[in-house]
Formats: structure tokens, sequence, C-alpha cells
């Protein structure tokens, strides 16, 4: 699980070779959630507060983590994002 991301105890990553759609993977605590990079779509279970900042992120960093899926997709090494600050 290649981590792209830490900021506040939560941990995003990305696993290769993924399935459709473009998504990131997140966990806090005993929580995890993956996430559709283009809509939003939460699977699994997460606190608002967390999905919040997530969210937040994720706007912030939508090509970057869109270039990401892309290298994940090809097996090559996913470069790290900047965390929320």
């Amino acid at each position: 699980m290649p981590t792209i991301s830490k900021f506040y105890g939560i941990v995003v990553f990305m696993n290769y070779n993924e399935h459709n759609p473009p998504h990131f993977h997140a966990i806090y605590q005993e929580q995890e959630a993956s996430i559709d990079i283009q809509t939003g779509l939460v699977q699994g279970k997460m606190s608002k507060r967390v999905l919040r900042m997530l969210f937040e992120w994720s706007e912030i960093h939508k090509d970057e983590l869109m270039e990401n899926w892309e290298l994940a997709r090809n097996r090559k090494q996913l470069n790290k994002i900047e965390p929320l600050v």
C-alpha cells in the first residue's frame, strides 16, 4: 500500500493495478474508506470530521490524485502529495 500523504493521523494511499473508478484509500485509527476522486463517493466507514478533511484535501489535489491514479495503474512509483495544513 503505497502511502501518498499523511496528515492529522490520516494515512492516504493507493494500491497498484486497481479497478475503476479512480479512487484513493484512507485509514484513520480503526476506520478505513475508499473515496472516488471524481465524485467523492465513499465506501467504508469514516467519521464526518475526517471525511471533511479528506474532501477538502482531495479537492485541492484532484489533478495530482488523477496523475497518481494513472501511475498506479501502470505500476509506476507514486508521487507524494502535500498534506492538509
